[in-house]
């Protein structure tokens, strides 16, 4: 057992090497209690510049929307925002990940398997990440192949004031193709360590990784990884270096998206275009639409025209 994951006195020890197991286990016992409130959809690829693009048409969104109303009458009665993992529902625990973070299941998950890494203290989503929350991330994927990825404020797509991060499979389709943004980023060269695709209209920055070693290195160079993207951003890459606190806010919102191999920052402008809300899946080439209204504005408007709006034009 590693020594610096914590014991949960209520739920096994977290062993190395165990995660996906446990992921799979919490949610078949989270579905049949109804802790996990999975969301139906019916999903089309929409293919423009290379990117199979895949996106989802919601079925049915109202027990989401119900929870949402309640946190907000919860709120309102108490004059406090309401905070869904302090404390978390213990349905939904899959893992003590260390002794600053928490591994839960998404309860309003559209893909299978979805887990959030959350921070055990209350730190807010637009704040700085900091060495643990990559320690987080990286002991993940040391076990898990797939993405990681972070909404970083409201106009980034986050949805709850407590920072997470977030991670899902490579493959969001059941026997479907692996993420849909991955090919274009991996043929790209990397210039001065950071590396532009050509094919996207909007600003990002991303970072390469020669290689994925243990998680404990891994974390050092995601967050110089991390911090280089953040400069290059124009955001003060010292005061995030040093804030350890969780309470350095950055200068603007942003999505961020880390593999094994590369990381993607995305700055953003505003949470939403036309009606149609994008976080940081849609910059991974996973859009959401509510409708299949929705979903036609989407093919005239073109996914990539939706990303720029939501970003900033390159």
């Amino acid at each position: 057992m590693n020594p610096s994951i914590l014991v949960n006195p209520t739920y096994p020890v977290y062993e190395p090497g165990t995660l996906w197991q446990r992921i799979v286990d919490r949610s078949q016992s989270a579905l049949a209690s109804g802790a996990l409130e999975s969301i139906a959809t019916t999903y089309e690829i929409v293919n423009q510049a290379g990117i199979p693009f895949l996106v989802r048409v919601l079925a049915n969104l109202d027990r989401k929307t119900a929870a949402k109303k309640e946190q907000d009458r919860k709120t309102a009665r108490s004059g406090v925002a309401f905070n869904p993992f302090l404390p978390y529902e213990p349905e939904l625990y899959v893992a003590d990940l260390s002794s600053t973070h928490v591994c839960l299941l998404n309860k309003f998950n559209v893909v299978d398997h979805h887990i959030l890494l959350i921070t055990r203290e209350f730190e807010e989503q637009d704040a700085a990440l900091t060495l643990p929350d990559f320690a987080a991330a990286s002991q993940v994927l040391a076990e898990l192949d797939g993405l990681i990825f972070y909404n970083g404020g409201a106009l980034a797509g986050a949805s709850q004031r407590h920072k997470h991060l977030q991670w899902v499979p490579s493959r969001m389709l059941e026997n479907g193709p692996g993420l849909p943004i991955a090919s274009a980023i991996e043929a790209a060269q990397a210039i001065d360590g950071m590396v532009t695709v050509s094919t996207l209209p909007f600003i990002h920055y991303i970072a390469k990784f020669d290689s994925f070693n243990s998680s404990e290195v891994m974390s050092q160079i995601y967050l110089e990884g991390y911090l280089r993207c953040l400069n290059a951003m124009g955001g003060s890459a010292r005061e995030a270096a040093s804030s350890h606190d969780g309470h350095h806010l950055l200068p603007r919102a942003y999505n961020l998206l880390l593999t094994r191999h590369w990381m993607m920052l995305i700055p953003r402008s505003q949470d939403s275009f036309e009606g149609i809300a994008v976080n940081s899946l849609g910059f991974a080439g996973a859009l959401l639409v509510r409708n299949p209204e929705q979903l036609q504005h989407l093919k005239t408007v073109t996914p990539l025209t939706l990303l720029t709006a939501v970003g900033y034009a390159a």
